[in-house]
């Protein structure tokens, strides 16, 4: 059980810094929609952060709504480390540990952002992804030229936005019905959006491995 905890807390704690590494990078050397290419045109770095759930899905713009997805990503991360826990007591294989680390890596890192980056990083209200309608939070953009009141996103402990920067930039043919000229994968991603993706992507292709059925005994 030792060494199965110790594979665990390896793949989790290497794929956090590496994570936050990135997202400290992008955030601090990048400008807010800064885009550059990484191979050819077709995998981009495009620098944005959203105030949701992976690939940038919310729950809406109220304080209840950003605080009740934070403390969703709590409770699933320990509900994680307990099933973990359940798992290597019963010498679980490490093929299914690994893809439950790789969930549990990836949850952790986006709560990271929404735990500590409000706390240090000023947020700008001119930048898109800071600012939301409904919100009730009033701020003023001031530019060179005018300045315009706004609504800013809710900011501080558990409220800060998930910073995203790696895009697909493949579009579908444009004879294409319907999705022709559109992109076959919008979404702006993070290492973090990865980790549970392949973990839950590892998870249905491998289901009849890791839960097989059990026969009736007559």
């Amino acid at each position: 059980m030792k060494k199965q905890a110790l594979l665990i807390s390896a793949i989790v704690f290497l794929l956090l810094i590496l994570d936050q590494w990135i997202k400290l990078t992008i955030k601090t050397q990048f400008y807010p929609g800064e885009y550059q290419p990484v191979f050819g045109s077709w995998f981009v770095l495009h620098y944005t952060e959203n105030p949701g759930m992976a690939f940038g899905q919310t729950f809406g713009a109220t304080l209840w709504a950003k605080l009740a997805l934070s403390l969703f990503r709590i409770v699933a991360i320990v509900l994680i480390i307990r099933y973990l826990y359940q798992q290597m007591k019963q010498m679980a294989s490490k093929e299914f540990l690994v893809v439950v680390s790789l969930v549990l890596a990836g949850a952790t890192g986006n709560l990271l952002d929404s735990m500590f980056y409000d706390l240090f990083f000023n947020i700008d209200p001119c930048v898109g992804f800071n600012q939301m309608p409904g919100s009730g939070i009033k701020a003023i953009c001031e530019s060179r030229h005018f300045s315009y009141p706004i609504e800013v996103r809710h900011q501080g402990f558990l409220f800060g936005n998930v910073v995203d920067m790696f895009q697909f930039n493949i579009t579908w043919p444009q004879g294409m019905p319907i999705l022709g000229g559109q992109q076959v994968f919008p979404a702006i991603w993070n290492l973090a959006d990865a980790c549970i993706s392949v973990g839950l992507i590892w998870a249905i292709i491998r289901q009849k491995k890791f839960f097989p059925k059990k026969e009736n005994v007559n």
